[in-house]
């Protein structure tokens, strides 16, 4: 496997190292992650999508997760993230379509994993079909999709079941349609604060291009 590099920074942000990216997670370092959200209008209809995360991966596997997502290696800018979409999901993206939502740390804890980020969040408006998604299937095992206000409501605690529709490959490789009620455990474990963050930037986006 290979050792994989990562910057490090204070909580500042001030750059301070080079270190792995299993010692960043052991010791709790902060480092750079890219985060893109898929989201979806059509016809006064807002969604957002979701990723599967395969169940070969190390961590978190089998759980509902950002549309696509990576770390930044050590010798990579912000841009060079754009990557991790066509990696992840098949779609070509540049950078230059992207909505920057904002930057944030965001951390999850669970024993002695430590997952101290600075997230570069960006938004990506994608009104094609399911069928456009190649998936990458030892990262990525489905793509759903859930209806954006009940998404809000849900991470502002309106709601404690999400409804998406979408698909996935099962462990035989066959693709499967997808279609049921999910609640907060069936999602990575970032912090709360780290999704009402989101679903409020998502509304502020949304409500902005409306008003245009």
């Amino acid at each position: 496997m290979i050792d994989e590099r990562v910057r490090i920074f204070d909580e500042n942000r001030n750059p301070i190292g080079v270190v792995s990216r299993d010692e960043a997670h052991r010791v709790g370092h902060w480092h750079e992650v890219f985060q893109c959200w898929f989201v979806r209008r059509e016809e006064g209809i807002k969604q957002v999508y979701l990723q599967l995360r395969s169940s070969l991966k190390k961590d978190f596997a089998g759980l509902y997760d950002i549309t696509a997502a990576g770390h930044l290696m050590a010798d990579e800018s912000v841009k060079d993230g754009v990557r991790e979409i066509e990696e992840e999901l098949g779609v070509p993206v540049s950078y230059e379509e992207l909505h920057p939502l904002l930057v944030m740390n965001a951390s999850i804890k669970q024993g002695d994993f430590l997952d101290n980020e600075i997230a570069n969040i960006f938004l990506f408006e994608y009104n094609q079909s399911f069928d456009t998604f190649d998936l990458q299937k030892e990262e990525v095992a489905g793509i759903v999709q859930a209806d954006f206000e009940a998404f809000y409501d849900f991470w502002m605690g309106k709601q404690t079941a999400l409804h998406v529709e979408g698909f996935w490959f099962n462990h035989d490789g066959e693709r499967k349609n997808l279609n049921q009620k999910i609640s907060k455990r069936h999602f990575v474990p970032h912090e709360s604060s780290y999704y009402e963050t989101i679903v409020k930037e998502m509304m502020k986006y949304f409500n902005q291009i409306e008003d245009r």
